[in-house]
């Protein structure tokens, strides 16, 4: 039997003290902007599509699918650009440099409620999601990829996920504050209207600043780095070819299965999460956005803690503690009682209680979920290290096209669910049929449960000792 628990890294980092603090520091720059904006979309985007620009729920699905589909075809070819882009400051620093203003301009747009009718409306938020996704894959790939690059030491890059999805949760918990200040919620029902537009852009404006300025630091602050870098062998590849040495790298299929498992029962709950308050749980607008900021907390600590379970006792252990509590979190959302809506949540003891409930389950969802963000890209340069030509961008762009592909059907389909289930933009439970309900609540227990049960069983051989060739920084 194989053993789960791995051994330490089996080279020490080169590096000095004051060196790897800076390189820790600025690779979570890398994700601190990337971060903030993608927990708003995760959070509010489908919201403000449905209750804001007034598009029915099928169509909001429709919208956020080809947003994925669209990113899922572009991720390849950036991966093969960056794989082979020449530059003194190496492949991938200048996409971070070079990338970061458009990025935050196209961030912002996103947010803008176009004039027009449904299908115009529909058609221009289609175009500007696609250009966003190209201007997020031109900076997130490279940077992705520079984990497996900058060291071969298997502690120090766990702790380099660890601060680049640190800095994404502290800017995600950022934008979830700036959502409530500026004044981000979810509307009672208006036949689809929304009332709070303006909220939505101003909140897209100061994400869009954060994240050029997040994502230009990253770059700077790596440039002493560059000339370290492992580098792929620039060899080109046919898309046939690149297929036939993914299928062949066992452990890379065990990383993209697990990511894809993870990430997408993350980001359903993410999706819903403001239904599942605001609809099911009868939570005060005012209140829902604020306790997004608990879960943001949790994830937060789950990273550290599962950092440090990973250096002690191996990354799969580390898996499989947060996922298990994770499931158990999913199965409690499913049992939990709804608010009473004529009270204020906290204005009577069950309500109280129930409230509290609430808060408990969002908690160990953020602590275990937090697996998703750090386990399978600390994962993934062991399955880089077993190819011996180590193309970084190829590998990074086949699991992010992979899982973008998963998430983009994943909320299409969650769209046209709920609105066959009888769902319409609304925060009031007696308004919709019971089958809207149980839909919104299945897709925050059973369903992310399941998959991922079948996370922790892909991996579930992993081999106890990553292989780490002879390369030297």
């Amino acid at each position: 039997m194989v053993s789960l628990i791995e051994p330490p890294a089996s080279k020490p980092s080169l590096l000095s003290a004051g060196s790897e603090r800076r390189l820790l520091w600025s690779y979570g720059l890398g994700d601190a902007g990337t971060g903030m904006a993608a927990t708003q979309m995760g959070f509010y985007l489908f919201v403000f599509f449905t209750s804001v620009v007034g598009l029915p729920a099928w169509m909001a699905g429709s919208v956020l699918m080809v947003l994925k589909l669209w990113d899922g075809l572009n991720d390849p070819f950036v991966g093969f650009l960056s794989d082979h882009t020449r530059h003194p400051l190496g492949p991938r620093i200048p996409w971070l440099l070079y990338g970061a203003l458009p990025l935050g301009i196209f961030i912002a747009a996103s947010w803008w409620n176009p004039p027009g009718g449904i299908w115009i409306k529909f058609a221009v938020l289609v175009v500007i999601a696609s250009c966003t996704q190209v201007a997020y894959t031109c900076v997130n790939l490279p940077y992705s990829a520079l984990a497996a690059e900058l060291t071969p030491d298997i502690d120090l890059r766990t702790r380099l996920n660890a601060a680049r999805f640190t800095g994404s949760i502290v800017a995600g918990l950022s934008g979830v504050v700036i959502a409530a200040l500026v004044g981000v919620q979810v509307n009672e029902c208006n036949g689809g209207a929304g009332l709070n537009g303006d909220a939505f852009l101003v909140m897209g404006l100061i994400t869009g600043v954060v994240v050029a300025a997040g994502t230009f630091a990253c770059g700077w602050g790596l440039k002493p780095f560059a000339k370290h870098c492992q580098q792929p062998s620039g060899k080109p590849e046919p898309i046939k070819q690149q297929l036939l040495r993914i299928c062949r790298n066992g452990r890379f299929l065990k990383v993209l299965g697990l990511y894809l498992l993870l990430w997408c029962a993350l980001q359903l709950m993410q999706t819903v999460a403001l239904l599942y308050l605001n609809v099911l749980m009868q939570v005060p607008s005012s209140w829902s956005t604020w306790i997004l900021v608990p879960f943001q907390i949790s994830a937060l600590v789950g990273l550290q803690l599962w950092s440090w379970v990973s250096s002690r006792w191996g990354r799969i252990t580390a898996l499989r503690t947060g996922g298990l509590l994770w499931i158990a979190a999913c199965l409690l959302a499913m049992l939990l009682v709804p608010l009473n809506a004529s009270v204020a949540p906290l204005g009577s003891f069950s309500n109280g209680l129930n409230f509290v409930m609430i808060v408990i389950t969002i908690l160990a969802v953020g602590l275990g979920g937090s697996t998703a963000f750090l386990i399978p890209w600390s994962l993934l340069p062991d399955a880089i290290d077993a190819d011996p030509e180590k193309p970084a961008g190829l590998y990074t762009a086949w699991m992010v096209v992979i899982q973008k592909f998963g998430i983009g059907l994943s909320i299409f389909v969650l769209g046209n669910v709920l609105t066959l289930s009888g769902y319409r933009a609304c925060t009031n439970a007696a308004l919709l049929p019971q089958s809207a309900l149980t839909t919104i609540r299945l897709c925050m227990g059973i369903i992310p449960a399941v998959m991922v049960v079948l996370g922790l069983l892909v991996v579930r051989r992993w081999p106890r000792r990553a292989h780490i060739d002879g390369f030297q920084p």
